[in-house]
């Protein structure tokens, strides 16, 4: 007697992939349960995410996550990923906050990203500590490659990185490592499981003068290497009223994004900040008010 066995490739990029096979390889459906939706389905017209909600198979929240896989805009479910909940457009992207991330995606593609193929790095600066600038990168940097691009955070705060912390990430190697030639860039890059299009260089090693690392060329070659390899870079930095260091990046970048804090923010502060840019030749591309 001959036998067949018939293996799938549960990771293959197939067309029109169906919901049911998204929710089977994903494991919140049995093959069993998902032929009792589809015949529910045929004899009642149904659509099969209504189907499977009257079985009481799946919830609507397993119905809208396998929706965004089957059109690549993935998202997580909270309590199953190691990225912290204060990623808000990984876990909630129908909320208001993540449409105003998205509508602050759509200037940045306007004013600098889409003006030329060069433009690709931005560093997200601040005058102060506690406005935000951290919790923007990494949004942005998920709504980003939701779009669809091949996108990279950088964690250049090495006095007191986070990014690794947000996304669940081993901080081992980093950025510190590749700058001061411990590492590559290839060895410490970690894609963000279930984000697709997403990666991040965590800061590393917090080393005893990373205003001087960041002023070596190496830093220089490592960002142009990297925009051969992703379409967005954003790179997170320390406060700009306590360090030197957010300038240094923005003049290798190019450009910045200024975050300010309702209620926290000096404008002073901001005046002293964008002048200090200006005189660099970095392009201020615009300030965000982060309200969240």
């Amino acid at each position: 007697m001959t036998t067949a066995t018939l293996t799938f490739n549960e990771g293959a990029s197939l067309p029109n992939r169906s919901i049911g096979a998204i929710l089977v390889d994903s494991g919140k459906l049995s093959p069993e349960n998902a032929e009792r939706i589809l015949r529910l389905q045929r004899e009642r017209g149904l659509r099969f995410g209504d189907a499977a909600i009257q079985l009481g198979l799946l919830t609507q929240s397993d119905i809208d996550q396998a929706l965004s896989r089957q059109f690549d805009y993935p998202y997580l479910l909270k309590g199953e990923s190691k990225v912290s909940e204060k990623v808000v457009a990984a876990y909630n992207p129908f909320s208001k906050q993540v449409e105003a991330l998205r509508a602050l995606r759509s200037q940045l593609m306007v004013r600098w990203f889409d003006v030329d193929g060069k433009h690709k790095s931005l560093s997200i600066v601040s005058p102060e500590s506690g406005e935000g600038r951290s919790f923007i990168a990494s949004n942005l940097a998920v709504v980003f490659s939701q779009l669809g691009e091949r996108t990279l955070l950088i964690d250049a705060d090495m006095r007191h990185p986070c990014q690794h912390e947000l996304f669940g990430l081993d901080n081992r190697n980093g950025l510190s490592g590749v700058i001061a030639g411990r590492c590559s860039a290839a060895d410490a890059l970690q894609r963000v499981p279930d984000l697709l299009d997403l990666s991040v260089l965590p800061a590393g090693p917090t080393p005893p003068n990373p205003q001087e690392l960041l002023g070596r060329p190496n830093f220089t070659q490592m960002l142009t290497d990297l925009a051969q390899e992703f379409d967005i870079i954003l790179v997170d930095t320390p406060s700009g009223a306590q360090y030197a260091d957010g300038n240094m990046i923005s003049a290798r970048t190019g450009a910045s994004l200024v975050v300010v804090r309702t209620n926290v923010t000096h404008i002073s502060a901001v005046r002293t900040l964008t002048d200090n840019l200006t005189s660099a030749h970095v392009a201020v591309v615009g300030s965000v008010v982060n309200e969240f």
